[in-house]
């Protein structure tokens, strides 16, 4: 008798975390749509051949566009690796692409509404901040250690 008490409690608690996540997931929809058309505004209006002319050379300078345009066109890392391979085919510094991709999957300009509502704006001004800033450190330090392995 116990134990099906027990387990009765425990399917309580489920069906209300499980109804609690659904309203949560249902708050959230209306946020998730908004970045989805904007990501797609974004790579409707700034085409791949502007991106092309915009990098210098400049090692430094690469990389932190680099890290500024993968924070604005945020995505997923598999989009990214497909970006970076056609970007490094048309002569874009291997800093650029590599703070591009950091960026693409850490940073996220275009989330940041979600991300607010969601985490707390505190956090998210935090996380962003340190992870533009991370992804130029991290690109330059892979780009050392691949040349010094190459």
């Amino acid at each position: 008798m116990q134990k099906d008490q027990i387990i009765r409690k425990d399917l309580k608690g489920f069906i209300l975390t499980l109804a609690k996540s659904a309203k949560s997931m249902l708050n959230s929809f209306p946020f998730f749509v908004g970045i989805v058309i904007l990501m797609g505004l974004f790579k409707v209006f700034i085409p791949n051949s502007v991106i092309y002319h915009i990098f210098t050379g400049n090692a430094w300078l690469d990389t932190a566009i680099g890290s500024l345009f993968g924070s604005i066109l945020a995505g997923n890392p598999i989009n990214s690796y497909i970006i970076a391979n056609f970007l490094l085919k048309d002569g874009i510094s291997l800093f650029a692409v590599t703070s591009f991709i950091v960026a693409w999957v850490t940073v996220g300009i275009t989330q940041l509404p979600y991300e607010i509502q969601t985490l707390g704006k505190r956090f998210t001004i935090a996380r962003n901040l340190s992870s533009f800033i991370l992804s130029m450190f991290v690109s330059l330090i892979t780009v050392v250690i691949v040349r010094a392995l190459s």
